[in-house]
């Protein structure tokens, strides 16, 4: 089945180069367009997309809003959003994936990127450049330290889980952490999907948060 993407952005010509360069992929078709946030989480009701490119500065509705009602909305449980914009700042990259995004891209990114940025998304997987890893994970260090939970919603998890889900959160690919725990990539993955299903997270970069929330990873 084709990816149904939904472009949100309240820039025309912006909307027409992502909607030419996503519709050169046999896999993508573009399902709607949206100019404001209001009207991204009404088309995201209506149409059900897979993959929401979402721009942050939108008259009304802001992105980071618009993303937040989609995501929290039960009906649009399979719908992913990606964060697409020319402001890389950390207040925007942490607000967004607060909201639920499972990926934060600039503008500048090449077509090539866009197109599977779009893939791997829809496929339930997370995507962040390394720098803004490295800057989410800056920003959980420097907020206070969360009351103790008690560890109940990790007690879940099994040894190996825990472990790779504190891999995770350091920022590291599937390939880094096979190397780390000398087993294949696709077994880290394993582990990955299945601590995602256990926790009731929507995909790496929610189950990255919540460890850093539960206290699984040092400050």
């Amino acid at each position: 089945m084709p990816v149904s993407v939904l472009l949100a952005d309240d820039q025309h010509l912006v909307r027409a180069g992502f909607r030419s360069l996503l519709k050169r992929d046999r896999e993508i078709v573009i399902a709607g367009e949206a100019a404001t946030g209001d009207e991204a989480v009404r088309t995201a009701r209506a149409l059900r997309p897979d993959v929401v490119l979402m721009d942050i500065r939108m008259p009304g509705l802001d992105g980071i809003a618009a993303t937040r009602r989609i995501m929290a909305d039960p009906e649009l449980r399979d719908c992913r959003v990606i964060i697409l914009t020319t402001f890389e700042t950390d207040e925007y990259v942490f607000a967004a994936l607060e909201a639920g995004a499972s990926g934060f891209l600039t503008k500048e990114i090449d077509p090539d990127g866009l197109r599977h940025a779009v893939r791997v998304v829809a496929a339930g997987e997370a995507l962040l450049s390394p720098s803004v890893t490295r800057r989410v994970i800056k920003q959980f260090a420097h907020r206070p330290a969360p009351a103790p939970a008690g560890g109940a919603r990790l007690a879940t998890l099994t040894s190996r889980e825990r472990e790779v889900v504190t891999l995770v959160a350091s920022g590291l690919s599937n390939e880094d952490i096979a190397r780390e725990l000398v087993i294949s990539p696709l077994t880290a993955k394993t582990h990955i999907t299945r601590a995602i299903t256990k926790l009731g997270v929507r995909d790496r970069v929610q189950l990255a948060i919540l460890a850093y929330e539960e206290g699984l990873v040092g400050r």
